[in-house]
């Protein structure tokens, strides 16, 4: 039985890429599951011990790692998907700080401004994604990954960010056929299909329930 463990609330959220990737790579793990009232009440004694008082956690064994990124990257070199060289390895990191950039943006949209300031979001969003359709034109034409010929965390990233917006904004890649055929082909991958279209993934709500 695998050691990992993701402690983190019943949400995608920022535990959705480390899913995507444990789940692509043919892992097994275990869901922690803190409950946001207690969190924010201050009943989980995890909050005061967890390095920045923030989930995710990641197990792998005795080993603990907070801060989701920090995560997806050891995730990433565990599995192999980190970059085949120097050079990519620089260019992934650069890319998933850009799609670090978009999460939060996303998010400071839901959680501050979802009632006044859709529109605007909306309007804005072409100009976000448009660095992405850029990105993947200039590998391969936009047949492959976000960099080189294999895939890496960065693209688990991106695909739960794109994900997040497809949940908002249905036609929000409709000026974009890079983008678009990427988050088909990416999803379509048979480990990630199966985990994608299972019951947890799809009762795992994107944003918790208002009111």
């Amino acid at each position: 039985m695998s050691g990992f463990v993701l402690t983190y609330f019943p949400l995608r959220g920022r535990g959705e890429p480390i899913r995507l990737i444990l789940a692509d790579n043919g892992a097994k793990w275990t869901e922690d599951v803190i409950q946001l009232p207690d969190w924010f009440a201050g009943k989980c004694p995890l909050k005061k011990e967890s390095v920045f008082g923030q989930l995710p956690q990641f197990s792998d064994g005795d080993f603990v790692l907070y801060q989701s990124n920090a995560i997806l990257r050891y995730l990433g070199r565990k599995f192999g998907v980190a970059g085949s060289n120097d050079h990519e390895v620089a260019v992934i990191d650069m890319v998933n700080d850009g799609v670090e950039d978009l999460r939060q943006k996303l998010g400071r949209f839901v959680f501050f401004e979802f009632e006044t300031g859709k529109e605007k979001y909306e309007k804005d969003l072409p100009n976000q994604l448009s660095a992405f359709e850029r990105i993947l034109s200039k590998n391969s034409n936009g047949t492959k990954f976000l960099v080189g010929d294999k895939i890496s965390y960065a693209d688990y990233n991106l695909l739960d960010v794109l994900h997040g917006h497809l949940n908002i904004f249905p036609d929000c890649l409709s000026a974009f056929p890079l983008l678009t055929a990427y988050k088909a082909r990416i999803a379509s991958r048979s480990n990630l299909k199966e985990y994608l279209n299972s019951e947890d993934c799809k009762n795992r709500p994107f944003i918790p329930k208002r009111g």
